[in-house]
């Protein structure tokens, strides 16, 4: 996934961490699916299966907002991209937490994945002190 950056993009390492979480959120969402796609002995599906596919879209959309906020000239503008980024963050976060108490293997993975979110919050946070 690359979007056709200039490579002053891809060298941010918010940039190269918000790449990272994608991988992992796509990795560990395809192993929480095997275990979540079969049906509740009453018929019902899981309903943790709807996080696992949040938290692959949440992730992908974690690069767009950063690309956009590098972009934008009007603080304002520039800001409400930050707020979107933080509230991506944010969802991301809490349904790791809510998946890690779903009946899969592929849970145990889930703390590396809010390993990398706090990680990414770091970054954020400083890359965020350069606007």
């Amino acid at each position: 996934m690359n979007y056709n950056l200039p490579s002053h993009f891809s060298d941010l390492p918010i940039y190269k961490k918000a790449m990272d979480i994608i991988m992992l959120s796509r990795s560990i969402s395809t192993y929480l699916n095997q275990d979540l796609s079969y049906l509740n002995p009453d018929g019902s599906e899981d309903r943790n299966i709807y996080f696992s596919g949040d938290i692959v879209q949440q992730s992908t959309n974690l690069a767009p907002e950063i690309i956009n906020a590098e972009r934008e000239r009007f603080s304002d503008k520039k800001h409400k991209h930050l707020e979107s980024l933080d509230l991506l963050t944010h969802r991301l976060y809490n349904n790791c937490e809510r998946l890690e108490h779903s009946n899969s293997n592929g849970r145990d993975y889930l703390p590396i994945l809010r390993g990398e979110l706090r990680k990414f919050r770091k970054l954020q946070r400083s890359w965020m002190m350069t606007f």
